[in-house]
């Protein structure tokens, strides 16, 4: 079980390190999304930065490596009765390759998106939950980041009154715990009042 519990990190890590924004910056625009805007390798900041052009395509590709790597862990660990950890445990890896490329110099995105899929395909009744705190938060508020900090609040506690334990438990956990951490400069600036909101119009 050592081996596949490897294979699931190592592959999910190395699949997470394909960062949609980066890519289709550097191919679409020929420029790193990360010296613009927040620097930050993420959806909203490629968003602000270029528009709906490209979107697509980085939805495509962190939609994707998502995907691969959460089926591929739930598959792996099965035979061992771990499925629903196998999941979560390449998901942690994919977020941790999102946010800690190592083809980009260790600088990407806050993995917001990775999670997202992740917990639509470990339990689509915890990702309605999870997608529904982030969009009444945006809504109300226009804090992207808010809206992230709280849905990630939201998975360990909906994954605890929906019966998960143990291991599991503990996984989405550190999955909450490694995004949020991820937007402790966002938490600051809302602390301070300075955090942007959200605006459907690009940024000149």
């Amino acid at each position: 079980m050592f081996v596949y519990l490897c294979m699931t990190a190592v592959v999910s890590y190395m699949l997470g390190c394909t960062n949609g924004a980066i890519v289709s910056s550097m191919n679409l625009f020929s420029k790193d999304v990360r010296e613009y805007g927040s620097n930050n390798a993420g959806l909203t900041n490629f968003y602000r930065v270029f528009g709906q052009t490209g979107l697509p395509w980085v939805l495509f590709i962190d939609i994707t490596k998502s995907l691969v790597s959460v089926f591929l862990g739930g598959l792996l660990l099965k035979p061992f009765g771990m499925e629903i950890f196998g999941k979560l445990l390449a998901g942690l890896f994919v977020m941790f390759g999102h946010m800690f490329p190592i083809y980009y110099k260790f600088k990407g995105g806050k993995g917001v998106l990775c999670a997202g899929v992740m917990v639509f395909v470990v339990d689509w009744r915890l990702g309605l939950i999870v997608i529904g705190v982030f969009i009444l938060t945006v809504l109300l508020s226009r804090y992207v980041s808010l809206g992230s900090i709280l849905a990630g609040i939201s998975f360990p506690v909906s994954a605890f009154f929906f019966g998960y334990r143990g291991l599991d438990l503990i996984m989405a956990s550190l999955c909450a715990i490694l995004m949020i951490s991820k937007h402790w400069s966002n938490i600051k600036r809302l602390a301070s009042g300075t955090e942007s909101k959200f605006s459907l119009k690009k940024k000149s």
